[in-house]
C-alpha cells in the first residue's frame, strides 16, 4: 500500500518549520488542507465560510464593545489570529496578532437587513481575518441582525459552541479583567492537530481501504447539469434557493435513527431534483476532536460519502447497519475515500452531488449580548459546495433546510424534491413504524 497522503504532507510540513524559524507555523489537519487547496482553485480565492445569524432588539448590539470581545477570543485562538496560507507549497498556519472585523453592514432605504449581510458576506475578501461581525437593521424594523461568520478552515460544529460561549463570557467581562498575553493557545492547537493528523495517518490502513472501495467502487462521474443550465460568464450569479419545515423533535428510539433516516430522504430527493439515477455521491461532516485534545478551534472533521443509490426507500435497519460500518472508519481522510474508489474501478472526480449537515442544537449555548440572547435565524443565498445541500437543526423540534444551486436546478423540481424529502423522511421517524 503507497504512503498516506497525510503521512507525506507531515513530512513536507515539518521540513519547512523548521526551515522558517518565526513567525511560528503550525500544522493544518485534512479538512483545513481541503479548505486551502479549494479556495486556490477557485478563480475568485474565496473562502469557505460558515455564519450564524442572530436577531437582537434594536439597540442591544454595542459595536466598540463587540469588538473588544472578539479581539480578546482572537488573541487565545490561533484559528483565529493566524493566517491559512502555503510556504513551498505546503499548507499550513502562520501565527499574527489578532484581528477580526466588527462593522455595521449599509441598508439603503429600498434594501433588507438581510440583502446588506448577505452581499457583505458573498464580498468576503480571501486575505481578511477569520473572524467577522457584521450587524444591519432594516430602516424601519425593531431588530436587527448580527452575522457572526467564519472561516471554515477556522471551525466546525463544536468550534462554533466554543465561539458562542466565550464571545457571551467576553461581552460581558468588558473592562473586568485582561485577557492573559501568554494563554495564546498555540501548544493546545499544536497538540490537537497533531493528534488528529496521527489519526488520520493510522486510519488510512489496508482495512480502511477495502471497506470505501467496496461501498464507494460504484459512483459515476456526473451527468452535467439540469435543464436549468448553467448561467453564461459574464451573467451575474443567481441566489441559491432555499425552502424549510420544522418537524417535531424525534424522541425515543426514534431520536438514534434521525440520522440515517437523513441520509435516506435526502437520497430521494437528490435524485428528484438533479434527475439521474446513477448512485450519487453524499457528503456529510463527521468527527470531533481526538480523545485527549484540547478544546480548540478549527476545523476536526472528516468529509464521509455515502452512496445514495436510486430507488425505494431503504429500512431503517439496514441504513443504519451500513452507516454504522462507515462509522467504524469515520477517521479515513476524504483524499484516501477517492483513492479508494478509484481503485475500485470508479469514474469519480471527487465531487460531491449533494451535502447533509446535522446539527444538535442542545450541545451548542446561544449568543448571549448583555443578558439578551439572540434569536438564531436563516439566510437564503449562500453559494453552495454542491447542486444541492440539506442542513437539519436538532434542538426542542427538527429543522429541515433544502438549498439548491439555481444555476443547476429549476424551482420547481427542488419544490419537488423537498416534498419527497419530508414524506420519506416522515415515513422513516413515524411513531407507527
Amino acid at each position: 500500500m503507497p504512503p498516506s497522503i497525510t503521512a507525506a504532507y507531515l513530512a513536507r510540513y515539518r521540513s519547512v518549520a523548521a526551515a522558517d524559524g518565526p513567525p511560528q507555523l503550525l500544522p493544518l489537519t485534512g479538512a483545513q488542507r481541503r479548505f486551502l487547496i479549494s479556495r486556490q482553485l477557485d478563480p475568485q480565492h474565496r473562502p469557505d465560510v460558515v455564519p450564524l445569524f442572530f436577531a437582537f432588539p434594536r439597540g442591544t448590539v454595542d459595536l466598540p464593545r463587540l469588538h473588544r470581545a472578539a479581539i480578546r477570543l482572537a488573541a487565545s485562538h490561533p484559528a483565529l489570529r493566524g493566517r491559512f496560507g502555503t510556504v513551498r507549497g505546503t499548507p499550513v498556519l502562520r501565527l499574527g496578532e489578532p484581528s477580526v472585523e466588527v462593522a455595521l453592514a449599509p441598508v439603503g432605504p429600498a434594501d433588507t437587513a438581510r440583502g446588506a449581510l448577505l452581499r457583505a458576506l458573498l464580498d468576503w475578501p480571501a486575505d481578511g481575518p477569520a473572524l467577522r461581525l457584521l450587524l444591519a437593521a432594516d430602516p424601519d424594523g425593531d431588530e436587527e441582525l448580527l452575522a457572526l461568520a467564519l472561516d471554515h478552515a477556522a471551525c466546525d460544529e463544536q468550534s462554533l459552541g466554543i465561539v458562542t460561549a466565550e464571545l457571551t463570557e467576553a461581552y460581558a467581562q468588558d473592562g473586568r479583567s485582561a485577557a492573559d498575553p501568554t494563554a495564546d493557545g498555540s501548544a493546545g492547537y499544536r497538540e490537537a492537530v497533531e493528534l488528529q493528523l496521527a489519526a488520520e495517518a493510522a486510519a488510512a490502513n489496508t482495512a480502511a481501504q477495502a471497506h470505501w472501495a467496496a461501498r464507494l467502487g460504484g459512483l459515476g462521474g456526473a451527468d452535467g447539469p439540469p435543464s436549468a443550465g448553467r448561467r453564461g460568464q459574464d451573467a451575474p450569479p443567481q441566489p441559491t434557493g432555499m425552502l424549510s419545515e420544522r418537524l417535531p423533535a424525534a424522541t425515543g428510539a426514534a431520536r438514534g435513527a434521525v440520522f440515517p433516516a437523513l441520509l435516506d430522504a435526502v437520497s430521494a430527493a437528490a435524485h428528484r431534483l438533479l434527475g439521474t439515477d446513477r448512485t450519487l455521491a453524499l457528503g456529510y461532516p463527521w468527527g470531533g476532536r481526538p480523545p485527549g485534545a484540547p478544546p480548540v478551534l478549527g476545523c476536526f472533521l472528516n468529509t464521509l460519502v455515502h452512496p445514495a443509490s436510486a430507488g425505494p426507500p431503504r429500512s431503517l435497519d439496514e441504513l443504519g447497519d451500513a452507516w454504522w460500518d462507515d462509522l467504524d472508519h469515520a477517521d479515513t481522510p476524504f483524499d484516501e475515500l477517492v483513492r479508494a474508489a478509484r481503485s475500485a474501478g470508479a469514474q469519480w472526480s471527487g465531487e460531491l452531488d449533494g451535502l447533509l449537515t446535522f446539527e444538535d442544537l442542545q450541545r451548542r449555548p446561544p449568543l448571549v449580548l448583555d443578558g439578551t440572547a439572540g434569536r438564531e435565524t436563516h439566510l437564503a443565498g449562500r453559494p453552495l459546495g454542491a447542486p444541492l445541500a440539506v442542513s437539519a437543526s436538532h434542538g426542542e423540534d427538527l429543522l429541515v433546510r433544502l438549498a439548491w444551486d439555481r444555476e443547476r436546478c429549476p424551482d420547481a423540481a427542488a419544490e419537488a424534491a423537498f416534498a419527497l424529502l419530508l414524506t420519506t423522511l416522515g415515513d422513516h421517524l413515524s411513531p407507527a413504524r
